[in-house]
C-alpha cells in the first residue's frame, strides 16, 4: 500500500471550471498529486466576467481546513481567492502556526476581466501576516504593482518589485512576465538575493483565463512531490506553456477561454518524492 502525495487548494470556485479550484484539482492530477480543497468563496463566472460573489463564512472555511489537515497527510498548499481581510488573516494565522506546509501564495486581486476578488483592507494583511509565511510567492505583474504600490512596466520594474515583496519574508518570489510586452513570457524570480528568469516563447491567444491558478496549482504540485522550489517553479512553467499551447487550438466561450489543462505538462514526480 501506498500513499499518495496531498496538495491542498484554499481558494475560489469558478462555475465556469477555468480558474481556482477547478483548475487547481485538474492541475494537482496532472501531476499525479492527489488534491483536497477548501472552498473560500463560491463565483458565478464564465469566459466573459464574474457576475457574484458568495464568501464562504470564516467559521465554515476554518472547519473545510481543519476536516483536511485532521485526516490527510498534506505536502504543499497553495490559496487563491481569498476574498477578505478575515479570511487572508485565518490562513495567516494557520500558516504561522505551522499548518501549511510548502505555501504557495498566489495573491488573486482581480479576475482577468477586470472584477474585484479581494477587499482593499485585505492587502496590509497579504503584506503583513500572509506573504511573510509563504515558501513561494507567485504575483503577475498587475498584483506585485497593487501590493508594491506602484505601477510597473517593465522586465527591470517586475525584478525590483520581486526583491521588494521577497524582503517580507518569503523564501521565494515570482513575478509573472505575462503582461509585459515581447516575444517572451519572461518571469523574473528572486530567492536568497539571487536573480532567477524562466521564460518561454510568448502564444499569441486569448486562451489565458486560469493561467496564474494554473502556475500556482502546479507549482504547489512540484512541491509535494519533493521537488526543489526552482524545479517546481521551471515545471510549472513548461506545464502552463503547454497548456496554453493547447488552448490556443480551441474555442470555448464567448471571452477569454480556459487552458487546456489536459494531456499537456512535465513527467510528474515519484509518489516517493523523486523525479521520475
Amino acid at each position: 500500500m501506498t500513499t499518495p502525495n496531498v496538495a491542498l487548494t484554499i481558494a475560489g470556485s469558478d462555475s465556469g471550471g477555468g480558474a481556482g479550484i477547478q483548475a487547481d484539482l485538474r492541475t494537482f492530477g496532472q501531476f499525479g498529486v492527489f488534491g483536497a480543497s477548501v472552498i473560500t468563496a463560491v463565483t458565478a463566472q464564465n469566459t466573459v466576467g464574474v457576475t457574484d460573489v458568495h464568501v464562504i463564512p470564516p467559521a465554515t472555511v476554518t472547519a473545510q481546513i481543519d476536516a483536511v489537515l485532521g485526516d490527510l497527510p498534506v505536502r504543499a498548499v497553495k490559496t487563491g481567492m481569498l476574498a477578505t481581510a478575515e479570511l487572508v488573516e485565518l490562513v495567516a494565522a494557520r500558516a504561522a502556526a505551522g499548518e501549511l506546509p510548502n505555501l504557495v501564495v498566489d495573491p488573486v486581486l482581480v479576475s482577468a476581466t477586470g472584477h474585484r476578488l479581494l477587499e482593499e483592507s485585505a492587502l496590509t494583511a497579504y503584506r503583513d501576516l500572509l506573504l511573510p509565511h509563504a515558501t513561494i510567492a507567485t504575483p503577475n505583474l498587475e498584483e506585485a504593482a497593487v501590493l508594491v504600490g506602484r505601477p510597473l512596466h517593465t522586465l527591470d520594474d517586475a525584478r525590483a518589485a520581486a526583491h521588494e515583496l521577497a524582503d517580507l519574508g518569503p523564501r521565494l518570489v515570482v513575478v509573472k512576465g505575462g503582461h509585459l510586452q515581447g516575444p517572451q513570457a519572461v518571469d523574473v524570480i528572486v530567492t536568497a538575493g539571487e536573480d532567477h528568469q524562466l521564460e518561454a516563447d510568448r502564444i499569441e491567444t486569448s486562451n489565458t483565463h486560469g493561467t496564474g491558478c494554473t502556475f500556482a496549482a502546479a507549482t504547489a504540485a512540484g512541491l509535494a512531490n519533493g521537488l526543489d522550489p526552482l524545479d517546481a517553479l521551471a515545471d510549472a512553467k513548461r506545464y502552463v506553456t503547454a497548456a496554453i499551447a493547447g488552448a490556443a487550438t480551441w474555442h470555448l466561450g464567448a471571452g477569454n477561454g480556459p487552458l487546456d489543462h489536459l494531456g499537456f505538462g512535465p513527467r510528474p514526480s515519484n509518489r516517493d518524492g523523486a523525479p521520475a
